[in-house]
């Protein structure tokens, strides 16, 4: 397995301090902000000084019921070509949920929400790993995710689902040290007991991030300083294998470039700890590999698993209910802690809520003080069925459909806001269709 040594998540904000920081061998980047024609110029002279860069995905949801979409796979492998990246990676998560297994409305979640460790989840993780393999150009990794949340009669801890997944696919496996942190003060779990369980040579590099801890909860944040409990599970797992990669996570609230540079410091200082107690030589993560741009594909399964169909019918209705609860006020699905999904509705929202204020800048701006608290209104009874761009769209039309804000001249700017982009609208066969959306935008326009 290559060696990719240490790197640091590339992101937009910290692009240049990455470009000029001692010791990163290698770069990730989230792969849907990434255009494969166009990569940003910062990547480009990475890549051409050697450095290794490993397009991530977050939206294939892999733990979901239905089958991959071949849109999204074709995407990623598209991002790792362009890159020339030696492999991919994903998440061990579902991220939608309702459509055609269920006969009802597609629900997004916006986040990684975690897979219920049973059998019926396993064998479809399974044969849905398989199919991205079958697509990828080269090998893929999936990484475990931070759960504020556990399903109700599971049949597996983490490091016995994670060990059979490895077995019958072949896949390697991005152990994220955070989130195994996470999970042990939300749920309980061990995070040594699940390193002793994990098959650890399929360990293809490992993520490091910071987070806090609020009411009892550890909120995986991405944007705090690494803690020490976190560096401590680092250094458990390099007692037990010399890992081909570490990298530091940091997605928002960056700090200046010499702190990232101390954390990624205090990073292989855990490693290094760890080594020193088993005795290895040193320097095996600062050691990458020479990287070639020749994609290769991973191992691929020897056999394929018996007809997923009614476990995914099964899955469905259950990633369904959970996620209605979440996103649409649904009641609680049976056996699940209220409390917890309280919390998590409310970390749902409030993330959806800074995103949006992302994708589309503007709407703080026009609203003011006001867009958090509006927006959150908004999501209590629209849950997200599209992309975040869509998410904007919809909310401000909720809201000039309802004849709000009170004040007419910012009325007028979200008007204008939405009328540049709604664009023509949309052709129906249906007349009934036609006419309303006709009202629609007529009502907007007023």
């Amino acid at each position: 397995m290559e060696r990719l040594g240490t790197g640091i998540g590339w992101r937009p904000e910290i692009a240049e301090a990455v470009e000029h920081m001692p010791g990163v061998d290698w770069v990730e980047v989230v792969a849907e902000n990434l255009c494969p024609g166009h990569p940003p110029e910062s990547l480009l002279r990475l890549r051409a000084r050697g450095v290794t860069v490993v397009p991530h995905g977050v939206s294939l949801g892999l733990g979901g019921a239905e089958r991959p979409d071949e849109g999204r796979l074709n995407a990623l492998a598209e991002r790792a070509e362009a890159l020339c990246s030696p492999l991919v990676t994903e998440h061990i998560a579902f991220v939608r949920a309702g459509g055609p297994l269920t006969a009802s409305d597609r629900l997004e979640a916006g986040h990684l929400l975690p897979v219920p460790r049973t059998r019926d989840a396993l064998d479809v993780l399974c044969e849905n790993v398989r199919i991205a393999q079958e697509a990828l150009p080269v090998p893929l990794a999936v990484e475990n995710i931070a759960a504020l949340l556990s399903w109700p009669g599971e049949e597996m801890t983490e490091g016995q689902f994670l060990y059979e997944l490895a077995d019958r696919t072949g896949v390697r496996l991005l152990i994220d040290v955070a989130n195994l942190h996470t999970n042990h003060v939300n749920q309980g779990e061990d995070p040594a007991k699940a390193l002793a369980e994990l098959p650890l040579e399929a360990i293809a590099y490992v993520h490091v991030a910071g987070g806090f801890e609020r009411d009892g909860v550890w909120h995986d944040s991405h944007a705090h300083p690494v803690p020490g409990p976190v560096l401590d599970v680092l250094t458990d797992l390099a007692s037990r294998v010399s890992p081909p990669g570490v990298l530091l996570e940091r997605d928002e609230n960056f700090p200046e470039p010499g702190e990232l540079e101390r954390e990624l410091g205090a990073i292989r200082e855990a490693v290094e700890l760890g080594r020193t107690a088993t005795g290895r030589p040193s320097g095996d993560v600062g050691t990458p590999g020479e990287s070639t741009c020749v994609p290769t594909a991973g191992r691929r399964p020897v056999a394929r698993t018996a007809d997923t169909g009614p476990a995914r019918e099964r899955l469905a209705l259950g990633q369904t209910a959970l996620l209605s609860a979440l996103v649409a006020g649904t009641p609680a699905p049976e056996g699940f802690d209220g409390v917890r999904l309280g919390v998590q509705a409310r970390a749902l929202a409030s993330k959806r809520a800074g995103v949006v204020a992302k994708v589309a800048p503007e709407l703080p701006v026009i609203l003011g003080e006001g867009y958090r608290a509006a927006f959150l209104t908004y999501a209590q009874g629209h849950p997200m069925r599209g992309g975040y761009r869509r998410d904007a769209m919809d909310f401000v039309e909720s809201l000039l459909l309802d004849g709000r804000p009170e004040d007419a001249g910012v009325r007028r700017e979200l008007r204008g806001w939405w009328l540049e982009r709604s664009g023509p609208a949309p052709r129906s066969s249906r007349p009934a269709v036609r006419v309303a959306r006709a009202a629609r935008r007529v009502l907007l326009r007023r």
